[in-house]
Formats: C-alpha cells, structure tokens, sequence
C-alpha cells in the first residue's frame, strides 16, 4: 500500500512538472571561422536564439595588446517578445546595448 502511494505521488510530480519548450530545440546554423588572432562565431537555434560575435587582437606585442569583440545575440522571452542586446568589448569592458536595457545618466 505504501508503494502504490508513493509511486502515484511521484506520478502526480511528474505530470505536474512544467514542459520545457527549450527542451526540443536543435542547432540551424553554427559557423566559426578561430585564427590566432581573430575570430568570427554565428549560432542559430529552432527556439529563435540568435548569437553573431567577431573579435581581433589589438595592439599586439605590447603591453595594451588585447582582444576586441564585438556581436550581438537575441532570443525569445517568455512574453513572446524578441529581446536583442549588441555588444561590444575590449579595453573599456564589455557595453552592451539594446532597446529593453536601462541607460545610465551622462556623467
């Protein structure tokens, strides 16, 4: 008696438990062009994520050297909207931008 209440417990979880429609979701599209000192990297996903990054190395050789990158990603929120943030980093840190992000006063 004890087994078939648990087991029908675990059951009841098990049906309960939300669905995950990321779960299913397979790659479209994956290009990645890595040299020694850049690169250019594209995903595409069936849920509508989308990622497109590039960066090079700046000032190579010397003490400022570092890598550049700019890119962008978007994906689908759960209000069915499409959110996209472009970004940029490098010697200043990593700034993103996008229509839905919060913008800091002018200094």
């Amino acid at each position: 008696m004890k087994f078939l209440i648990v087991f029908v417990a675990l059951f009841a979880l098990a049906v309960a438990s939300p669905v995950n429609p990321d779960a299913d979701a397979v790659v479209l599209r994956q290009d990645a062009d890595v040299g020694p000192v850049s690169f250019k990297y594209g995903v595409e996903t069936s849920n509508g994520i989308k990622e497109e990054s590039e960066g090079h190395l700046e000032n190579e050789g010397t003490e400022e050297e570092g890598i550049a990158v700019r890119g962008s990603y978007s994906f689908v929120a759960d209000d069915g909207v499409t959110y996209t943030v472009t970004y940029t980093a490098g010697k200043d840190g990593y700034q993103p931008q996008g229509a839905h992000l919060p913008v800091a006063p002018e200094a």
